[in-house]
């Protein structure tokens, strides 16, 4: 299997190359595994039953929420790390500075070295490119008027 990837153009805001526009890859989602195939996929490698899988999954998600609002990172073996960040609004001077200046919190999650050998094996292919009107297939995102 490989990631497919679309070619886009973006224009530089910033540095040496400002106001150029270069090409970029922008990877390419080939669907959604949601809750039920993720506990299917892993109550096939295991004796555990889909909803014993999924059980384990929510309370996992619950104790995460529980410790990263306490401030902690969570470990999660080789899977890799989550933890919370905050943006806020800046103040000139460090007195003005209070709580109600923080605007949100994130969860940051940074992948374990399981995760990360995934990236190293990925392989990439370019999106086919879909026909235009006037080719065979109909007329794409608009109906034709004959």
């Amino acid at each position: 299997m490989s990631l497919k990837f679309k070619k886009v153009q973006r224009k530089i805001m910033f540095g040496a190359d400002k106001d150029k526009v270069k090409t970029y890859a922008m990877a390419k989602a080939s669907g959604y595994c949601d809750m039920a195939k993720l506990c299917e996929l892993i109550s096939n490698r295991s004796a555990m039953s889909s909803a014993d899988v999924k059980a384990i999954l929510d309370s996992l998600n619950w104790a995460m929420g529980l410790e990263l609002r306490s401030g902690n990172i969570v470990q999660v073996g080789e899977f890799g790390n989550f933890r919370l960040s905050v943006k806020s609004t800046g103040t000139e001077n460090e007195d003005d500075f209070n709580a109600s200046k923080i605007k949100k919190a994130r969860i940051v999650f940074t992948p374990g070295s399981s995760l990360r050998w995934s990236n190293q094996i990925t392989k990439f292919e370019e999106e086919a490119e879909k026909k235009e009107n006037g080719s065979e297939g109909g007329g794409g995102d608009r109906p034709e008027i004959e």
